[in-house]
């Protein structure tokens, strides 16, 4: 229970640096910390204790498997998320070599 506790804190630490903070980086680190506590959440959802790969054999009655769902997907989140990440902080340094600044309060105070 506790470590689910711990992944809503993160996922809150994430989403307080996407609305508290001004600097791009620090908002795209944000994302990210949010993206990697969705991802530890879903491979805790899919934890089983003692559980084996689900792997069916002649001596496999009875045991309890672990679902590969999650995992997969998790895979697949970590890729998506990688992506992501990369395509926010190149925006961020082309907003960089236009504008100068990461400030969000000083690009929407410039023209041009």
């Amino acid at each position: 229970m506790i470590l689910y506790i711990l992944c809503i804190f993160l996922f809150l630490v994430g989403l307080y640096g996407v609305i508290a903070k001004r600097n791009l980086i620090k908002i795209v680190i944000g994302i990210a910390i949010m993206e990697y506590s969705i991802n530890l959440f879903l491979i805790l959802i899919a934890y089983v204790k003692s559980g084996t790969a689900p792997i069916i054999s002649d001596d496999a009655v009875g045991k309890v498997f672990v679902d590969p769902l999650p995992q997969a997907m998790v895979l697949t989140a970590i890729v998506i998320g990688l992506a992501t990440t990369a395509l926010l902080l190149a925006i961020a340094i082309r907003i960089y070599k236009k504008y100068g600044t990461f400030d969000i309060r000083e690009i929407k105070n410039l023209k041009g």
